[in-house]
């Protein structure tokens, strides 16, 4: 089996993997394409592929942590926007005043998105927001 290392750069060295969200491959990925509305913002999303794809290379690097966080962004692609920010929002210290909401928020994400990185971030955070006393409402 070849190593993912070899893979890297992936647009070089494994073009056929380099695939948008929509399934665009990246040699269609085209000013000439965006002038000509053939390519919408859909197209130039990553895939949840092509960051799993980089956090194998990563990891079989050495860089885990970078690795971690190709693997949590990949969960977030399925995720809507207003979701994520939604989210994002409720992680601030002082913005919500019970664990409840974030522990139930991570148990969303991982049943309807199966966002399992990201949920797993989220209980962390619970964890060290209670430890610090950060769940009051302060905003």
């Amino acid at each position: 089996m070849t190593s993912s290392l070899d893979l890297y750069p992936i647009s070089e060295n494994a073009p056929d993997q380099a695939v948008s969200a929509s399934g665009m491959q990246l040699a269609d990925l085209t000013l000439d394409a965006v002038v000509s509305e053939r390519i919408g913002a859909g197209d130039i999303r990553i895939s949840a592929d092509v960051l799993k794809l980089q956090a194998s290379i990563a990891r079989e690097a050495g860089r885990d942590r970078l690795a971690l966080n190709f693997e949590r962004a990949a969960d977030l692609v399925a995720i809507p926007q207003d979701l994520i920010l939604e989210t994002y929002e409720m992680l601030r210290p002082g913005r919500i005043s019970e664990a409840r909401l974030l522990v139930e928020r991570a148990e969303m994400l991982r049943r309807d998105y199966g966002a399992h990185s990201i949920a797993s971030l989220i209980d962390e955070a619970v964890a060290v927001y209670e430890r610090r006393n950060l769940f009051r409402r302060r905003y």
